[in-house]
């Protein structure tokens, strides 16, 4: 019997992601740990990042095992085009807020370019589909739960 075709060899990805999880984990844990607010009933805001830490090493020690395993499937080619206009969309709503252009405006080119992204072709239709949700997230966030979001040229229309 062959030994080579029984035993995978560690993936290093796998083992890559495990450790960047153990490290996300880490920094979770220790941002809770300065946490100054103490709750008077209930578990108060502490316990949150505790269930994601928690989930998160788990998430950890289970790739970890099954990279030394050698049990990850094998992986796709990359394909950078929706990366890039994913990226892209997030630049432009970075830099729309940045400069003035406000939270709406921003979110109709993030939702058209993510839209693309997962291959949908009908980019004008989209970017009306992403002002109308624009509008309506920003109406329910800054009106009827008074949060402040990035103010532009279209958000002080309302």
């Amino acid at each position: 019997m062959d030994r080579s075709s029984t035993h995978r060899r560690p993936d290093a990805a796998g083992l890559l992601i495990a450790l960047i999880l153990f490290v996300i984990t880490g920094l979770i844990w220790w941002d809770m740990t300065t946490l100054q607010i103490s709750s008077v009933y209930g578990p108060g805001p502490k316990a949150m990042p505790i269930v994601v830490a928690s989930g998160l090493l788990l998430l950890a020690i289970a790739n970890a095992i099954i990279a030394f395993r050698g049990g990850l499937p094998e992986r796709e080619s990359l394909d950078w085009k929706p990366i890039l206009l994913i990226l892209g969309g997030l630049a432009a709503l970075v830099a729309l807020i940045a400069h003035g252009g406000g939270f709406i405006l921003g979110t109709t080119i993030l939702f058209a370019a993510t839209a693309a992204a997962f291959g949908r072709r009908a980019f004008l239709t989209d970017l009306v589909i992403g002002f109308v949700l624009a509008i309506l997230i920003f109406v329910v966030f800054a009106k009827l739960l008074a949060l402040s979001l990035p103010m532009g040229p279209i958000e002080n229309l309302f």
